[in-house]
């Protein structure tokens, strides 16, 4: 019954009916745990798998280090710091599965190199140590970046933005900036909304009117922005996110 309350909640996008579930979590109930992994497992999944750069299955270890990381997210969240459930749990599985990954590089490292010790050293030479270790993470992120941004830039040519127009549009002004997060917060949060734009390429101009504190001559100097910032919302970019985090409210 529980799982079928989640899922309607991710079909909704309800925060508030999610962050109550997660509060039952997070003050011993197990049942309400168990439901929030195996409805989140997808997610999990995906997570892992970009992170490991390979499909991670429920058999793989990673994917245990992943729940793990998901239910120390739960405890850990709190609506009012992080921006979402989603992208706070993808920054702390991360965080878990590289350290994972570091873990057993350096364990493997260890048994290469005790084995060669028993050999003939001329005949094994192994690069495994701390600073390979790290500047490999170091180049993963790096590269993960740059696929976000690629995807990103992607996403904004669909709606014919560009990183450079943004540039240009780009509110000056702290205040502007932060109304104009706070209409891309409303319309991600708000499903008829967001399929408005998503179906027609532009803003659901006649309801914000109604919604927002400023006027539509306010509205359609930011619009190129504001679209550029729900698109960043609505999707999974986490390290361009964490860019923009200061302007979430």
């Amino acid at each position: 019954m529980l799982l079928s309350i989640i899922q309607g909640i991710f079909n909704k996008k309800s925060d508030t009916a999610l962050n109550e579930l997660v509060w039952k979590a997070k003050t011993g109930d197990e049942k309400v745990m168990n439901d929030l992994l195996i409805a989140f497992t997808p997610f999990m999944k995906k997570t892992a798998s970009f992170v490991c750069n390979r499909f991670i299955d429920e058999s793989d270890e990673e994917f245990s280090v992943t729940m793990v990381g998901f239910h120390e997210a739960v405890l850990n969240y709190d609506p009012k710091e992080n921006a979402s459930l989603h992208t706070f749990a993808h920054l702390i599985i991360k965080r878990r599965l590289i350290d994972h990954i570091r873990k057993e590089a350096v364990r493997n490292a260890n048994v290469l190199l005790s084995i060669d010790n028993d050999e003939d050293a001329s005949t094994h030479e192994y690069a495994f140590d701390e600073s390979s270790i790290l500047s490999y993470s170091e180049e993963r992120r790096a590269e993960e970046r740059r696929e976000e941004m690629a995807e990103y830039a992607t996403l904004l040519k669909e709606y014919g933005l560009s990183f450079r127009e943004l540039a240009e549009v780009s509110p000056k002004h702290a205040d502007s900036r932060k109304t104009a997060f706070q209409i891309a917060q409303i319309i991600v949060e708000t499903p008829e909304f967001t399929n408005h734009l998503i179906e027609n390429k532009r803003l659901p101009m006649k309801q914000l009117e109604h919604i927002v504190e400023v006027s539509r001559k306010t509205i359609e100097r930011h619009r190129k922005y504001i679209i550029a910032v729900v698109l960043l919302l609505n999707n999974d970019f986490t390290y361009i996110k964490e860019y923009v985090k200061g302007e979430l409210i």
